[in-house]
């Protein structure tokens, strides 16, 4: 009920009469459902943020141990005479 007082497609009297419900209390709702709305989109940025962060943070050691492994295979071929 609170999305349709948020679309005001109807008025708030039409909807207290269809659910039943006060007036009052349909702006209410409304009225919480605006202010809580942005702190949803939030919680879920600084989540998808931390989760970047963290898949970030493993890709540098992936390349960091790729780098390793270049370099003593580097020295290897080097000892071997390879190259």
């Amino acid at each position: 009920m609170a999305l349709e007082a948020l679309r005001s497609e109807k008025t708030v009297a039409q909807l207290s009469s269809e659910y039943g419900v006060h007036a009052t209390q349909v702006n209410a709702w409304r009225k919480q459902a605006l202010e809580g709305l942005p702190d949803l989109f939030e919680r879920a940025n600084g989540a998808d943020a931390k989760a970047q962060e963290a898949q970030k943070e493993q890709l540098y050691q992936q390349i960091g141990k790729l780098q390793m492994e270049v370099e003593w295979l580097k020295k290897k071929s080097k000892q071997l005479g390879l190259t």
